[in-house]
């Protein structure tokens, strides 16, 4: 754990106690916001440094002369908004928009350049495919690191292994290395381990467009019932508007790195598709 008092980490990053200076505190904790409000971003602004030269050949002469090697890129600029406990959130946007880039600041994946955000529950991220899977490592073994990774201990993982596989339906290839495992399968057990690990925040970016359509109706299925119990706060992203307008019950347009509106699924699928 960090200690509050550290100062190594900017007061501008992310934090869970908004009235303090240090930021310091773990992302996933509590928080002073309202207990309604289970994630918001406060100003929120993310760059990237973008190298000047492909080559470390160009780069090196360029690094002795003094010259400019990098420049800054960026992904948000003054982001804000608030996400409450039991919404269930689209995030539309075309490529390049920041959508990922938020998702990520979320799960404390990465820290905002400048502003603050809050995150209060325990997070399950689905953001990229494969990620917390080690590919020399068979199916089960990878339900036990990732369930890990997720923040289940090992007797959680024994009670829900049996669910598990039966979700990802991958009884036939449990027992081999997830390196031979197609990417619809790599989503099937990224997806069943995910909802096992009893979320409060489950983030979902991208990750269904893999999987076949009857195992993607089984995926919304459960993120029905998420949703319904109104103590789970679902993010989605999808570049499927009818995905979003149907499954969410509110959406935020991101473009050209800013928020174009915040409104109901068809409004913002609408001014999306309109190119506004």
């Amino acid at each position: 754990m960090i200690n509050k008092q550290s100062s190594k980490v900017p007061a501008n990053q992310r934090t869970s106690e908004p009235k303090l200076q240090s930021s310091s505190v773990l992302a996933n904790q509590r928080t002073s916001e309202p207990d309604q409000i289970v994630i918001k971003f406060d100003h929120v602004s993310k760059q990237f440094s973008k190298l000047s030269h492909k080559t470390f050949k160009e780069f090196l002469p360029a690094l002795i002369r003094g010259e400019k090697t990098s420049e800054s890129f960026t992904a948000l600029n003054d982001i804000s908004f608030e996400i409450k406990k039991g919404e269930t959130v689209g995030i539309i946007g075309p490529n390049g928009s920041g959508k990922s880039t938020i998702l990520k600041l979320i799960a404390g994946v990465m820290w905002p350049t400048s502003g603050k955000v809050y995150v209060k529950g325990k997070i399950s991220p689905l953001i990229e495919l494969g990620a917390g899977f080690h590919p020399e490592l068979t199916g089960k073994e990878n339900i036990y690191l990732n369930g890990a990774i997720l923040g289940l201990k090992r007797k959680e993982i024994d009670q829900s292994y049996k669910s598990i596989v039966d979700f990802a339906e991958l009884w036939e290839f449990i027992d081999q290395p997830v390196k031979h495992y197609s990417s619809g399968m790599y989503m099937r057990l990224a997806f069943a381990v995910a909802i096992h690990v009893h979320p409060e925040i489950l983030i979902v970016d991208e990750i269904l467009a893999v999987g076949d359509s009857a195992f993607q109706e089984k995926c919304f299925a459960k993120m029905e019932e998420f949703k319904k119990s109104k103590d789970i706060t679902i993010i989605f992203v999808s570049h499927s508007l009818g995905q979003v307008e149907k499954f969410c019950t509110r959406a935020i347009y991101l473009n050209h790195h800013e928020i174009q509106c915040d409104t109901t699924p068809t409004a913002a699928v609408k001014k999306y598709s309109n190119g506004q």
